[in-house]
């Protein structure tokens, strides 16, 4: 039997910080207490040393680009930068190659997954113009929902037919998470700023480019097509203010029928930052302005917004390296996602009971994932010690996603994850991670 005891912890849930002990036998949590006594040898003891205890993140939106892009990341190497960034489980999209939009080229993804994955896994069922069919055969049980991209960020999975939007929409019982930004904005902004720059259009107008009527366009037609159709709907990755407006904060979570992502980059960066940064900060949608990046975090703390999640999506050096329109958007996130929020606590941005709710608590709750997300007995042991006193910084050698870099490459954390469990498995500690793939597929609780 697999049996450790955490001592000594701040753990982190629901909205309260207490100090306790918490016992795992296998993969579960057995037990919750002021103090714990081992009551057996066996028991491996781990003293948290009074720093803090949290869930581990479900991080809602996630490209590990296996397979066909394995030479920019894969399940395993990712997987293994997301444990020792704290994030547990993940749901992947499907813009992979092939695109996964069939149910065979999906349960491919999960055999790779159950072979490869450091953390817990889900892959989305994406959609398209034409598969329709396939979509509604999808497993609520055990496939985290349908992803719809409404504008073409990457591969070729834009759907643009009304009909068949409305349709999805309509018929599916399963949450649907969409990207939104709008196709014909963003081809117009583009050669207006091709007219202007020729082919060396530079990536400070990138966020004019993908702008924010672009965003708002897209989302506010989404919401639309949700009210008038009932449908479970999802944003990803909000990036602009005036999209706030389309979402509440009246109704409970669980009550909600439309719900809100933020990325970790679009509440740290803006677009001063294109200056310094260049196309490794390009991310679709754009980083906007320093007053969107104001209203995120507003929205975020007064629960207009449900989820902090990363949008990882690595490319390689070279790749980025390319002009502003060859360079591809999207960068690796997972490793530093859960200290970045704990740097915008030591900020007085945010409270960690507020971390822990968007990034564990919410995603759990918004999926409804089956057992995950919160520490209770009976529930996996999937858990994070996180020393907030602890500073390290990002350097090439300590970056764990295959691609190399990082935007945070350079910055110094005040915060560091020390110890992170996956079903009851010690996975990282020492600031290293185990070979140990103790990954398990998702369930849902639908």
């Amino acid at each position: 039997m697999n049996r450790v005891l955490i001592k000594n912890a701040k753990i982190v849930n629901e909205g309260v910080i207490f100090e306790g002990d918490v016992l795992i036998e296998n993969d579960l949590i057995v037990e919750i207490s002021e103090s714990i006594s081992a009551k057996s040898s066996q028991c491996k003891i781990i003293d948290a040393e009074g720093n803090y205890l949290i869930p581990g993140a479900i991080d809602d939106q996630v490209h590990f680009r296996e397979p066909g892009l394995t030479h920019k990341g894969d399940i395993e190497s990712e997987s293994r930068a997301a444990v020792a960034g704290g994030i547990t489980s993940y749901i992947e999209q499907p813009n992979t190659v092939p695109n996964a939009v069939t149910q065979e080229i999906l349960e491919q993804k999960y055999e790779l997954a159950a072979q490869k994955s450091y953390a817990n896994y889900s892959f989305m069922m994406g959609a398209t113009n034409d598969n329709l069919e396939e979509v509604l055969k999808t497993n609520p049980k055990n496939v985290a929902g349908i992803k719809i991209f409404l504008g073409s960020s990457t591969g070729n999975m834009l759907v643009d037919n009304e009909a068949t939007l409305e349709k999805i929409f309509s018929s599916t019982p399963m949450l649907i998470a969409v990207h939104c930004e709008d196709e014909a904005t963003i081809k117009n902004n583009l050669e207006k700023y091709k007219a202007e720059f020729g082919e060396d259009v530079p990536v400070t107008v990138h966020h004019l480019i993908r702008s924010e009527e672009a965003c708002y366009i897209s989302s506010s037609k989404a919401v639309a097509l949700a009210k008038k159709t009932g449908a479970r709907l999802h944003i990803f990755h909000l990036s602009t203010a005036k999209e706030m407006d389309l979402f509440t904060n009246k109704i409970p979570l669980e009550d909600k029928k439309i719900t809100a992502e933020v990325c970790v980059h679009h509440l740290w960066f803006t677009n001063d930052d294109y200056a310094t940064k260049g196309n490794l900060i390009k991310w679709n949608p754009a980083v906007k302005t320093a007053n969107d990046r104001k209203v995120l975090w507003e929205a975020l703390l007064d629960d207009r917004i449900d989820v902090i999640a990363t949008d990882h999506a690595p490319h390689t050096l070279e790749e980025k390296k390319q002009s502003y329109l060859n360079a591809p958007s999207g960068g690796p996130l997972v490793q530093h996602a859960v200290v970045a929020m704990f740097e915008a606590y030591h900020q007085g941005k945010i409270s960690i009971e507020k971390i822990v709710e968007k990034m564990c608590h919410n995603p759990a709750k918004i999926f409804k994932i089956e057992k995950r997300g919160f520490i209770k007995e009976g529930y996996y042991a999937d858990l994070v010690i996180v020393n907030s006193g602890l500073p390290w910084s990002v350097k090439k050698e300590n970056i764990l996603a295959k691609c190399g870099w990082s935007p945070f490459e350079g910055f110094t954390f005040k915060s560091r994850i020390t110890h992170t469990f996956v079903n009851g498995q010690l996975v990282y500690t020492a600031f290293k991670v185990k070979d140990i793939r103790a990954g398990k597929r998702l369930l849902f609780e639908r």
